[in-house]
C-alpha cells in the first residue's frame, strides 16, 4: 500500500541543498545592497540558471532539464529564503514560460522554451492592466489580425521582469464582445517597433525585482506568434499557467516565513529581558511556536499543490489554498518577527524590516488572497 510520503528523494535532497548553498553564497550576501539600491540582480539570476535552478518545467525535448512541480517548489522555497526580491525576479521567466508549456505548438515551444533554456533568455508575463488587475475580463488591450501580422495595441503594468525580458507572453482581446472568450495569447520581443517601456515603479519591497507599464502602439507581431495557433483559449490557458505557477507562489511565501522565523527565533535567544533570554518568556515563545506551525502548514499545502500537479491531476482549489495561505502567513510571520525584534525590528539595519515590505506583496500579485478565496469558493460550491 502505498502511503503518503514527505520524505524528499536523493535527487531532491541534493537540489534543495544546492539551492541552499546558493542562497547563502550568492544571494543573502547582496540582497541588502540590492534592495538598497533597487538594482535588478541579473548576473546572480544567470547564475542561478547555470546551476540548474531556474526554469525546472521546462521538458528535455526543449533543452530544459524536464523536472516537476515538486523538484521547482523545493528550490523556489530556498530561493526566497535567500532573498524574495531575487526569487520573485528570478522567477518570471518561469511564469512566462507556463503557457507556453501548457499551450503552444511544437514548433513555438522548440523556439521560445529553447531561447530560455540553453541561451538563458529573460521572459516577463504581460497580463496585468491598469484597470484589469483581478478582474481580467476587463482588458482592453487588443489585437486584429492584418495578413500574415496581428496588430497590439494597448497597455499592461505591473509587469514583473519588464526591463530586462526578451520577449513576453502578452494577452489580448482578438474579439472585444467575447469577454474572457474573446483572448488570445501571443508572444511579443521587446525590440518591437511600437513597444515601449515605463520607468521601474518604486515599490514597497522587494525592490530589486523589476516592475514596469508598457505600451503597445500598433505593435506588429507576426501571426506565427499566436500561442496554439488558435485565438480562442487565450483565457483558459492563462489560467492554467497560474495552476503551475502558484505552488512556486506559495513556496516563495513560505521561505519568506521561514527567514523571518529564523531571526527572530536567534534573536531571542541573544537578547535579554528581565534577566532572562527573550524565548523563555512565554509570550514570546508562543509566537515562535505558532509561526512554526503555520510555515509547516505553508510547505504541506504547497507540497500537495505540487503533488497533484506532477500526478497530472488539477490542481487549481489546492494550488489557490496554497496561495492564499503561505502568502497570509508570510505577512504575519514577518509583521511577528517585526515585534519580536522590537525597535530594532522596525530599523532596516535589520533584516526582518526588509522581509516585512517583501511580504505583502505575496497577497496582491499572481491572484491576490481575494482572488484566491473566490476560486476556493467556486471550487467547493460548484457540484451543489
Amino acid at each position: 500500500m502505498h502511503m503518503v510520503n514527505f520524505q524528499l528523494d536523493e535527487m531532491q535532497e541534493m537540489l534543495r541543498e544546492l539551492a541552499h548553498e546558493f542562497a547563502v553564497d550568492e544571494i543573502r550576501p547582496k540582497a541588502e545592497h540590492w534592495d538598497a539600491t533597487s538594482t535588478y540582480p541579473k548576473e546572480t539570476i544567470q547564475a542561478a540558471h547555470e546551476m540548474g535552478l531556474l526554469n525546472l518545467h521546462i521538458p528535455e525535448a526543449y533543452g530544459g532539464p524536464g523536472l516537476g512541480s515538486m523538484e521547482d517548489v523545493i528550490v523556489n522555497e530556498e530561493l526566497a529564503w535567500g532573498d524574495p526580491g531575487f526569487a520573485t525576479a528570478a522567477y518570471a521567466t518561469a511564469l512566462a514560460c507556463a503557457p507556453i508549456i501548457t499551450g503552444a505548438t511544437n514548433e513555438q515551444k522548440d523556439i521560445w522554451l529553447r531561447k530560455v533554456a540553453e541561451e538563458g533568455a529573460l521572459a516577463s508575463y504581460a497580463v496585468t492592466e491598469p484597470g484589469a488587475g483581478s478582474d481580467l475580463a476587463a482588458c482592453k488591450t487588443h489585437a486584429v489580425r492584418d495578413g500574415d501580422d496581428y496588430v497590439i495595441n494597448g497597455a499592461k503594468m505591473w509587469i514583473t521582469g519588464a526591463g530586462h525580458a526578451d520577449f513576453f507572453f502578452v494577452l489580448a482581446k482578438t474579439d472585444i464582445d467575447a469577454g474572457y472568450r474573446g483572448m488570445s495569447g501571443f508572444i511579443v520581443e521587446s525590440d518591437s517597433d511600437g513597444f515601449s517601456l515605463g520607468k521601474k515603479e518604486t515599490n514597497m519591497g522587494q525592490r530589486c525585482s523589476d516592475t514596469r507599464s508598457m505600451t503597445f502602439d500598433d505593435v506588429r507581431v507576426p501571426a506565427a506568434n499566436l500561442i496554439g495557433g488558435s485565438e480562442s483559449g487565450g483565457w483558459m490557458n492563462a489560467m492554467k499557467a497560474f495552476d503551475m505557477s502558484r505552488p512556486n507562489i506559495a513556496a516563495h511565501a513560505t521561505g519568506l516565513a521561514r527567514a523571518a522565523y529564523e531571526h527572530a527565533l536567534r534573536y531571542s535567544g541573544e537578547r535579554m529581558s528581565f534577566g532572562k533570554p527573550l524565548h523563555r518568556h512565554q509570550a514570546i515563545q508562543f509566537m515562535l511556536a505558532d509561526m512554526k506551525t503555520k510555515i509547516e502548514a505553508s510547505r504541506m499545502l504547497t507540497w500537495k499543490s505540487a503533488a497533484e500537479s506532477d500526478a497530472g491531476l488539477r490542481n487549481t482549489e489546492s494550488a489557490a489554498h496554497a496561495k492564499r495561505f503561505a502568502a497570509d502567513t508570510a505577512m504575519e510571520v514577518s509583521t511577528d518577527a517585526v515585534q519580536v525584534f522590537g525597535g530594532y525590528g522596525y530599523s532596516e539595519e535589520y533584516p526582518v524590516a526588509q522581509l516585512m515590505r517583501a511580504a505583502k506583496v505575496m497577497q496582491i500579485y499572481e491572484g491576490s488572497s481575494q482572488v484566491q478565496r473566490m476560486i476556493i469558493g467556486r471550487e467547493i460550491t460548484k457540484d451543489l
